[in-house]
């Protein structure tokens, strides 16, 4: 038996892509439209005008709409407000779901893209994938709690536990403000952004091309563009110590698999060994003793001998006092890092249907 069908929109600044999702596939023609974001009158007939597109693709009534906006807003309520920029027309706040209730006539469920994200990758995505890999080889373990980050316009974040997505009070749970690695008085994001990786090569290769795209700065490091190789690839160090940074500060607080998603995740060679390596790391406590900076073991899960590792028993037999009985103990904890096989685009749709659907 079919699940039912929602219709789900990836919303960017530039365009929005339309589409209806039913036992996790797109079943319909995706439909682009421009989003015409700096005019509201025109942004909102645009989304109609989308979703009406889909619809008429449809030979079966989905059962609800749900989908992800950028940036800040009360979420569960639908209403789109305050520092969107690619949103300018939005900022003095939209009821969007309202609006789009009023129209269509079915529920609408609005949130976070890279919450979206985290539950997609952690319903239908990396998540059920390694718990997967895990039990064909032999471990006992299974997995439960999911950190999502998207790496893009900007440093998206979110959190899934035990198959339930967190939004917080304030549907504000958010890393891209931690505070920068290397940079007094700057958020994280100023460092973890694809503005940030061409600002970065700029600056150390005495350039000013502003017209350069993270790609652009990729091609140069792998040498298929002409520019300072040495340069692009150490922006995407940067951009790996920066993010590696904010998100050891999140996995010291919710212990779960580290999944990373974007655009940006193409060039994950120069970003991954960073990222690591500050998940990896140390602190000092006052009497000068070193401790981990993240208390697991935190493995890369892309790397075949790496996730041997991971997956690796380490039990041993540990005596129950005042009798002759003994339990299994592993002593060694563990987390892993891995990038997303779905894609964001996918993943974001994935976990706006599924969050439908377990709404309704």
């Amino acid at each position: 038996m079919k699940t039912p069908i929602v219709l789900t929109l990836d919303a960017g600044g530039t365009n929005f892509v339309f589409s209806a999702i039913q036992d996790e596939d797109f079943i319909t023609q995706k439909v682009t439209l421009p989003a015409l974001a700096h005019d509201l009158n025109l942004c909102i007939n645009q989304l109609l005008l989308g979703f009406e597109s889909v619809l008429k693709q449809l030979r079966e009534k989905p059962v609800a709409i749900s989908f992800s906006f950028p940036g800040p807003a009360d979420y569960p309520n639908g209403i789109i407000g305050g520092f969107l920029p690619n949103f300018p027309s939005f900022r003095e706040g939209v009821a969007l779901k309202r609006i789009l209730e009023n129209r269509f006539k079915l529920p609408v469920f609005i949130n976070n893209d890279a919450d979206l994200f985290t539950y997609g990758e952690a319903t239908h995505g990396r998540l059920p994938e390694i718990n997967k890999q895990l039990k064909q080889l032999g471990s006992t373990k299974t997995y439960h709690n999911m950190l999502g980050y998207t790496f893009g316009t900007g440093f998206g974040f979110g959190f899934v536990s035990n198959g339930h997505l967190h939004i917080g009070d304030n549907s504000c749970v958010e890393t891209f403000c931690l505070r920068h690695k290397t940079m007094q008085g700057q958020i994280a994001e100023s460092g973890v952004s694809a503005r940030a990786i061409v600002r970065v090569y700029n600056e150390l290769s005495h350039a000013n091309n502003t017209l350069l795209t993270p790609k652009d700065v990729f091609d140069i490091a792998e040498g298929n563009k002409p520019g300072d190789a040495s340069c692009a690839k150490e922006s995407f160090r940067q951009f790996g110590e920066t993010a590696g940074d904010a998100i050891a500060t999140a996995a010291s607080l919710i212990d779960g698999i580290v999944v990373i998603g974007g655009g940006i995740t193409a060039a994950s060679k120069y970003i991954m060994p960073a990222i690591l390596k500050e998940m990896r790391g140390t602190l000092k406590t006052i009497d000068g003793e070193s401790v981990r900076r993240v208390q697991m073991d935190v493995y890369d899960l892309d790397n075949e001998e790496e996730f041997q590792k991971f997956a690796c028993s380490h039990n041993i037999k540990l005596k129950v006092w005042g009798s002759d009985e003994y339990v299994d103990y592993d002593p060694i904890k563990r987390i892993g890092v891995t990038i997303s096989r779905n894609g964001a685009a996918k993943s974001i749709s994935l976990g706006a249907a599924k969050y439908a659907l377990n709404h309704l």
